[in-house]
């Protein structure tokens, strides 16, 4: 009975995993549109005019921007190369991302698995470990990127925290490997640029790698020999190289950076809800302590949940993103467990009722995030089960192209100006914070002017001389210059009452 269990799962879970990545690749191909997606389209946008110094993403100035990574600068490279259209490429990145996450699974959690394994079982692993990736979170729906749920990757996928982390997996299964070996310098100074890319691309998720590669050293058997220490940290320092002589951006003055906490204070709310059907994976990782205090899922999970405590205590709610850290090695730990070494009965049994928690816990993940099905399909044609749990796709901003072209300047509110430089367009003020701009506050402060309620009307004409606006887009609720003012020409409307217009003149 407990073999045919076994095998059931051994079967079950590639099948499952093969139908999860053909709805992410389906979800890449329709790419539906996020809010953060704005900027990482910008990003490339600004790369293909300009590859040299492309200047601030989203505003018309000539800054340094921490959106231009090694990763952004091949996708511009590649849109300028090819011509093809900068979604185009942003799908291109996506499938990449998720070959690397997909492989780098594959990889790291081969390290953990005898190497007499057969292939179907490493298949097994690898397929379950990535289910309690992807479903392995809570019954409350969340989205973050960096954090690799489902129902976050699928509005996430193309976005360069996918393709670190993806990365990051490869970067851990080539340190464990090399740590194993005893490599020499060479292969240590290759991982030393390997983590340099990965913080570049994405700060908060190289931090996790950093975290990953800490637990992996420290967890290391044998200890490392002296000469292994000097060989890491000569790797160390060539990544820090590499990381002070980026040309892009100062990634040091990240650490200077102010302005992040309110934003990030919600990564500590409603914990349970997020996370509870991670307890298996707790749990698994309690099995590993006790068989090996040193055992490094169990030394990342311990740092990730340290950092993202003291992020708590000390009111530097930033520090939550350092949360993959935990939550990864939990539910690695969980896939790993249920295909760990069986001796005795005992055994046997303990880990086939853990199985049966397991796949109960991933059958709960997979309905709750069930409506990243509404990316890919129809409502009409969901189960009503399902479609009640229907995201639908988020809109872009392709209804103001037809006028709005590459470089002209657009006011909005926030949520507008996160996505409309995606086409090209630069807007007032940064949809995002941007610690590289000098006159950032004066440019949020000028937007609220303009669609402040009671401003009169030559404050509003002063933010629009002063920034050059050519285009403003504003809902039906928001305050600004009257339609009918002769200073404007009403173009066309979008949706969700939302109205283009053109500043035509300045009349007095």
């Amino acid at each position: 009975m407990r073999a045919a269990s076994n095998a059931a799962l051994k079967a079950a879970a590639p099948l499952v995993l093969l139908l999860l990545v053909v709805l992410l690749v389906a979800v890449a191909i329709r790419l539906p549109w996020a809010g953060d997606l704005g900027i990482h389209a910008a990003t490339v946008e600004r790369l293909r005019h300009d590859l040299l110094d492309p200047g601030n993403p989203l505003v018309d100035e000539k800054t340094p921007s921490p959106y231009y990574s090694p990763w952004t600068v091949f996708l511009g490279v590649l849109a300028d190369a090819t011509g093809l259209g900068t979604f185009t490429v942003l799908r291109i990145a996506a499938l990449i991302s998720l070959t690397l996450l997909v492989t780098g699974v594959w990889r790291f959690t081969g390290t953990f698995t005898e190497a007499s394994a057969s292939r179907s079982r490493r298949t097994a692993v690898t397929a379950l470990v990535l289910l309690c990736l992807l479903l392995l979170w809570g019954t409350s729906l969340f989205k973050w990127s960096g954090f690799l749920g489902l129902n976050s990757l699928a509005l996430t996928v193309s976005y360069p925290s996918t393709f670190a982390l993806g990365l990051s997996f490869h970067f851990w299964a080539l340190l464990r490997g090399a740590l194993a070996r005893g490599s020499g310098m060479p292969g240590f100074l290759g991982l030393g640029l390997l983590w340099s890319m990965i913080l570049l691309s994405h700060q908060f998720s190289g931090v996790v790698a950093s975290f990953g590669a800490l637990a992996m050293v420290a967890g290391a058997r044998p200890w490392p020999a002296r000469a292994m220490w000097a060989r890491l940290v000569a790797g160390l320092a060539l990544g820090a190289v590499v990381l002070a002589a980026w040309p892009y951006y100062s990634f040091f003055d990240l650490f200077h950076a102010q302005g992040l906490e309110e934003i990030h204070q919600a990564l500590y709310r409603n914990l349970p809800g997020r996370y509870w059907l991670l307890l298996p994976g707790v749990f698994a990782l309690v099995l590993r302590w006790r068989r090996d205090r040193r055992d490094p899922l169990v030394v990342f999970f311990a740092l990730g949940v340290l950092m993202f405590a003291a992020g708590w205590v000390s009111g530097h709610y930033s520090w939550g993103r350092i949360l993959p850290a935990a939550v990864i090695p939990a539910q690695v730990a969980a896939g790993l467990e249920v295909f760990g070494a069986q001796r005795g009965a005992g055994r046997k049994a303990a880990r086939t009722a853990f199985a049966a928690v397991l796949g109960a816990a991933l059958l709960a993940g997979a309905w709750t995030q069930s409506g990243v099905l509404g990316y890919v399909v129809p409502r009409d044609l969901l189960p009503k089960p399902v479609a009640d749990h229907y995201e639908p796709p988020w809109r872009g901003y392709y209804w103001v192209t037809p006028w709005v072209k590459y470089g002209d300047v657009v006011l909005a509110t926030d949520f507008p100006a996160r996505q409309i430089p995606a086409y090209g367009p630069y807007t007032v003020a940064p949809g995002y914070p941007d610690f590289f701009l000098p006159d950032e506050a004066a440019r949020a402060s000028a937007v609220g002017t303009y669609f402040a309620p009671g401003t009169e009307r030559a404050a509003r004409l002063d933010v629009l001389r002063r920034y050059e606006v050519r285009w403003i887009v504003s809902h039906r609720d928001d305050a600004g210059l009257a339609a009918t003012d002769p200073a404007l020409h009403k173009v066309t409307t979008g949706p969700g009452g939302q109205t283009l217009y053109e500043v035509v003149g300045d009349p007095r």
